[in-house]
């Protein structure tokens, strides 16, 4: 029997999760936590590296991470599509690791994936918890399931976050996470073309977000995310 996550995470390119959420997954698995990765491509249209290396890190990134689990869906990068296909891929996962909360790409950014890959998972979150969408896996009818939430961390665009969390005493081992990427980010030996996330000032704007986040909840760093509705809390206690 497949073991329940708490967290599943989506990601539309290797390395999507560690550069948006990477140190609230840390504090997550700290807090005893399960969570799990999916990317939904192999990043196979990167200009710098190949699929092949790109596995090779997503790997090493997995490790420094901790993750229960990391599945690649092999979907065709550059070309995420929300279609009936991709969201019954989607519905079988989600009914399968049954998870309270499912954290994806940014609704609106830069690369066309990004906002395809959110839309894809929102429709297939909300798809799921039909009871007349039938779904097979391993020749087993799967129950229906909804995650309680649906998240998005937030990727090139400065977009307004919902909530914030704490990610203080995780940064730099986000960073290691994030550098395990060796083909894609900055890497001063590497004779590949320059891309917009390939300089050391890409870095240092992840750097700087994250900062600029926990100054405005009065902590040294933070990542943000956007909720897909509005969020309850039991106590004004539990507002930081």
């Amino acid at each position: 029997m497949t073991p329940k996550i708490d967290i599943l995470i989506f990601g539309a390119h290797p390395d999507d999760i560690e550069l948006g959420c990477g140190g609230t997954i840390l504090s997550e698995i700290e807090k005893g936590k399960t969570v799990g990765l999916i990317d939904l491509t192999a990043g196979e249209l990167g200009t710098r590296g190949s699929a092949e290396k790109r596995k090779h890190e997503t790997d090493k990134a997995s490790k420094i991470l901790g993750v229960d689990f990391r599945l690649n869906l092999g979907m065709k990068d550059g070309f995420i599509k929300n279609d009936e296909n991709s969201q019954y891929e989607i519905i079988k996962l989600i009914r399968k690791y049954q998870p309270d909360i499912i954290i994806c790409n940014a609704p609106d950014d830069r690369h066309i994936d990004h906002a395809e890959a959110s839309k894809l998972v929102v429709s297939a979150s909300f798809l799921s918890g039909l009871v007349k969408i039938r779904t097979e896996l391993d020749n087993n009818i799967q129950n229906r399931w909804r995650p309680k939430n649906v998240y998005h961390y937030i990727q090139w665009k400065n977009l307004q976050p919902t909530f914030v969390v704490d990610i203080s005493k995780y940064a730099d081992k986000k960073m290691e996470a994030i550098l395990s990427y060796d083909s894609q980010f900055y890497n001063p030996k590497s004779s590949e073309p320059e891309t917009v996330i390939s300089s050391e000032k890409f870095l240092d704007s992840i750097t700087a977000r994250s900062s600029d986040f926990g100054r405005l909840i009065g902590v040294e760093h933070a990542e943000g995310f956007i909720s897909n509705k509005l969020i309850g809390v039991k106590t004004l206690n539990d507002l930081l």
